[in-house]
């Protein structure tokens, strides 16, 4: 542990107001994952299993703690060394919940719900835009259907007329032609 302390040393110093505001360094079997906010570096040395999104997580609580508690008095060029000895605490209770075994277990558990959720998402909306597809055709089917439809309308009226003439013009021509043979007997007269 003490050449990662020495090696966080030489990032500490090696750090510029361009660099990165957030990064993780490998070092061995360790990453060194810092932070930078309001000018203060947040460091933490973890294992390389130890996933990377709950370091950072770690350092944005404490960096979110100890703006809190001592915002104003860290900024100041007036701040003792080691005056915030007490923040210690918050730091040992905060590194217990992040070293237990559950935290990482709920944080699997956290990222397979949400992989499940994914793919349901996922499925969801690939079902929509099928029908979405299907209800584009359905659209262009029922307005195919529609136009055959007034065709077939016209047709039929066509058909209907026709059959009417078919079916009352031997009576129009006999009843026609009974009139004209009164007309020429009684015109003959």
């Amino acid at each position: 542990m003490n050449e990662q302390k020495k090696k966080c040393k030489i990032i500490i110093s090696r750090i510029t107001p361009n660099s990165e505001p957030q990064a993780t360094i490998e070092s061995g079997d360790y990453n060194i994952h810092y932070l930078i906010l309001n000018n203060i570096i947040y460091l933490t040395i973890c294992e390389k299993s130890y996933p990377r999104k709950l370091a950072f997580l770690y350092l944005s609580e404490v960096s979110n703690e100890f703006e809190h508690s001592h915002g104003r008095e860290a900024l100041s060029s007036t701040a003792r060394p080691f005056g915030f000895s007490s923040f210690d605490n918050f730091l040992s209770k905060t590194k217990k919940i992040y070293q237990d075994q559950r935290a990482q277990s709920n944080l699997d558990r956290l990222n397979t719900d949400l992989a499940d959720v994914k793919k349901v998402m996922t499925k969801n909306i690939e079902d929509l835009l099928y029908r979405g597809d299907s209800l584009d055709k359905m659209s262009d089917l029922s307005s195919s259907l529609r136009n055959d439809s007034i065709k077939y309308r016209k047709k039929a009226q066509r058909i209907n007329f026709e059959a009417m003439i078919k079916q009352y013009i031997p009576i129009v021509g006999a009843g026609l032609f009974v009139v004209f043979v009164i007309w020429f007997m009684f015109l003959r007269r």
